[in-house]
């Protein structure tokens, strides 16, 4: 059993912690240096989980949990102008970001107005190829209705939906719903405003709960931090300057490089003695041809299309 904890700290002996990582079997999901600060995401058996601890005390750095640690959020707005992307939003990735997630800010095209938004479905697209979502609307129970029925119903991952008052008719619109956080012109530093980033964070944690027990039922065929140690160090990622090149998700990854260019080198990698094209469906991002994704093909799914070759 692997278990997902983060170091935080110096870079003062940070080999020394990777050194270790490689040893116990562990992976490095991610790791963000700035200056001389250093934080570490890392996946490692539970049975020498005390002794990680013990080395990253004694270089000087703290642990801590990672509940959201392996997924990629999106936190969307109706617009990104000024009227609906206010601090709130800001402040909800940034907490994610410090329980593990991978976050991304977006906004759309046409949200703005009750009788006039709409989202296209490029947008949902977009949206349907992370994780999770959180979907932040207003301070206007109508309005919020109205725009929750009509853009967060048409999203097909787990959902969340943060708004100002309660809103009602629209359980069945998303998966949980925070009320109570709406627009506001500053920063969520009040003891009320962080427990409400920590009742949103319970509540993505819940939901991406869920979807783990049904990816337990029918696990990948591999599992997503064993493809991203083999990508590590292929030179196109190795080199790659964006941040987080690697992303990883709870069924497969995002690699930030061009699908044209480099998506057959990567569909003929093995992975325990099989192309990684066959036990993966490898596809363009809808954002832009700069990232692809690769999802990763459950074990029915793969027994069954040996079942098929066998027969053949």
């Amino acid at each position: 059993m692997y278990e997902v904890i983060m170091y935080d700290g110096g870079i003062y002996r940070s080999d020394e912690l990777f050194e270790l990582i490689e040893d116990v079997g562990g992976v490095v999901l991610m790791k963000t240096r700035s200056a001389q600060m250093l934080t570490v995401t890392m996946s490692i058996p539970s049975e020498d989980r005390k002794v990680v601890e013990a080395l990253c005390k004694d270089i000087g750095g703290q642990v801590k949990e990672v509940p959201l640690a392996g997924t990629e959020i999106a936190v969307v707005g109706p617009t990104l102008g000024r009227h609906h992307m206010p601090h709130p939003i800001c402040d909800v990735a940034e907490y994610l970001r410090r329980c593990g997630a991978v976050t991304v800010v977006m906004g759309l095209a046409r949200g703005r107005g009750k009788n006039t938004s709409q989202i296209s479905l490029e947008e949902t697209s977009i949206i349907d190829e992370y994780d999770a979502c959180v979907f932040m609307l207003g301070n206007f129970k109508s309005c919020v209705e109205t725009k929750a029925d009509l853009l967060v119903r048409k999203i097909n991952v787990p959902t969340v939906l943060m708004c100002g008052p309660k809103p009602e008719g629209i359980e069945e619109t998303c998966d949980a719903i925070v009320h109570g956080v709406g627009r506001k012109a500053s920063r969520m530093r009040d003891s009320e405003d962080r427990a409400k980033l920590e009742e949103v964070s319970d509540r993505v944690e819940e939901i991406l709960a869920d979807k783990k027990r049904s990816l337990e039922e029918d696990p990948p065929f591999v599992h997503p931090s064993e493809i991203k140690a083999l990508l590590e160090n292929y030179p196109p990622i190795d080199m790659c300057l964006r941040p987080a090149p690697i992303v990883m998700h709870l069924d497969g990854l995002r690699a930030k490089i061009s699908y044209e260019e480099y998506h057959e080198e990567i569909e003929n990698m093995l992975v325990y003695g099989r192309r990684l094209g066959d036990v993966c469906v490898i596809a363009p991002s809808k954002i832009n041809d700069s990232s692809m994704l690769i999802r990763i093909k459950t074990r029915s799914q793969v027994a069954y299309e040996d079942s098929l070759k066998a027969v053949q």
